[in-house]
């Protein structure tokens, strides 16, 4: 995954709360073993409405969507982040998500950005003015028209993202560490006997 610092673009507002991954990635799409191919269908039944959010023109290209609270509830099918970032979405902005969501965004670079809800509706009042939203991981902001509010992020979850590591990135941070203890560790026995 590659690392992320901050990112500047139009947003898409999804003002709906308790989106979960059904609504994200309808299961019908969840037969694929490849993590790409899911952009396009994201909110597959929603988008068959004409004045779905997302369907609007000014949402095109956003790579950062505004969303209610508990966004992401639900099942654990990782196919709904999966299915977010192959649609272009780099941050998902929330007040609140859920649990197993979070995790998988994490895990394949996808930021969950947990603003406060009334600071939410003021960065969707923004975008929907036409401002350009900044979410900065470095400086843990998120910025748009003239506002500024503060985001909190687990520190171990803020250094991944940052640095582009997933779960097997962060082991290998200790690649020296644990190439160390192998040599010093004595091996008293032979593991071809296993």
């Amino acid at each position: 995954m590659k690392p992320f610092r901050s990112v500047t673009s139009r947003a898409a507002v999804l003002d709906r709360a308790d989106v979960d991954t059904d609504q994200i990635i309808p299961k019908q799409f969840l037969k694929r073993i490849d993590r790409t191919g899911y952009g396009e269908f994201l909110f597959y039944d929603w988008r068959k409405e004409p004045d779905f959010e997302l369907n609007r023109e000014d949402c095109a290209g956003a790579r950062i969507l505004l969303a209610g609270a508990n966004f992401g509830c639900g099942s654990s099918r990782e196919h709904a982040a999966w299915a977010l970032q192959d649609y272009g979405f780099e941050v998902v902005v929330a007040p609140s998500f859920g649990d197993i969501f979070y995790s998988n965004s994490v895990q394949i670079g996808l930021v969950p950005a947990v603003v406060g809800h009334a600071e939410v509706k003021q960065l969707m009042r923004a975008a929907e003015a036409g401002d350009e939203v900044t979410i900065d991981l470095e400086a843990q902001t998120a910025v748009a028209g003239g506002l500024s509010f503060p985001f909190e992020m687990d520190a171990f979850v803020r250094h991944s993202l940052l640095n582009g590591l997933d779960s097997i990135g962060r082991t290998l941070e200790f690649d020296a560490d644990i190439s160390a203890f192998e040599e010093r560790r004595p091996w008293s026995l032979a593991t071809t006997s296993l």
